[in-house]
């Protein structure tokens, strides 16, 4: 159980100590993981970036993930059942939201580029692993040099799924309970994160790194 995200942040940053010197880059999955990753990228002394990816739900119930969607991509765990029209209409308007999300998150920062670094991909917790396979998707395709998956809490089929990844060098998960049900359960204090404060914390972890800031005319 942990505190808050800010405590599952300092737990999983000193199980990552082995990569300080590695050249790493720490990417947050929004908005649950920019706290934990604030943390783990203050304790690695590197820039704090985010990877956009959303899953899709079922028609029927849409917290159990059918699928996920990236800015450039998707998958999709195939389900008995699922019309392809409500596949296309869920993937467009999903695209359509990280679109506006990512203008949003970047107004005053840059991407980092992600070619030859080690990349961190930090979230708060992972159920199904559905959203986080679509984000490793995603970076792999920049050229990364490794690709370290960094979780507090994760349900056992979920790491299965990640552990099949050819893409994922290293999965640091600090717990995988038996009887998992949802991510909120193993903290005391789990209150969503707005996109204000995700935004607020990416730009501060970022203030003193002119490399992140973006230039304007």
């Amino acid at each position: 159980m942990y505190k808050d995200r800010i405590n599952a942040g300092k737990k999983l940053a000193q199980q990552l100590l082995h990569y300080k010197n590695d050249n790493p880059l720490v990417l947050a999955v929004p908005r649950g993981g920019l706290p934990l990753g604030k943390v783990v990228a203050e304790t690695l002394k590197t820039p704090l970036d985010i990877v956009l990816s959303k899953k899709i739900g079922h028609p029927y119930n849409k917290e159990y993930a059918i699928g996920a969607v990236s800015l450039t991509n998707h998958i999709l765990n195939r389900t008995v059942g699922i019309s392809e029209d409500y596949l296309f209409q869920e993937i467009t308007r999903i695209k359509k939201n990280l679109i506006e999300k990512h203008e949003k998150y970047y107004q005053n920062v840059e991407p980092q580029p992600l070619i030859n670094k080690t990349v961190i991909i930090v979230d708060d917790g992972v159920a199904t692993g559905s959203t986080l396979l679509a984000t490793v998707n995603l970076v792999s395709k920049q050229q990364p040099n490794k690709i370290v998956v960094a979780i507090p809490v994760a349900s056992k089929s979920a790491i299965d799924r990640l552990n099949a990844s050819d893409d994922i060098h290293e999965i640091i998960c600090l717990q995988t309970p038996d009887h998992f049900k949802a991510v909120g359960q193993f903290y005391d204090d789990f209150t969503s994160v707005s996109d204000e404060e995700a935004i607020r914390i990416l730009e501060n972890a970022n203030s003193n790194n002119a490399l992140v800031k973006k230039t304007t005319d």
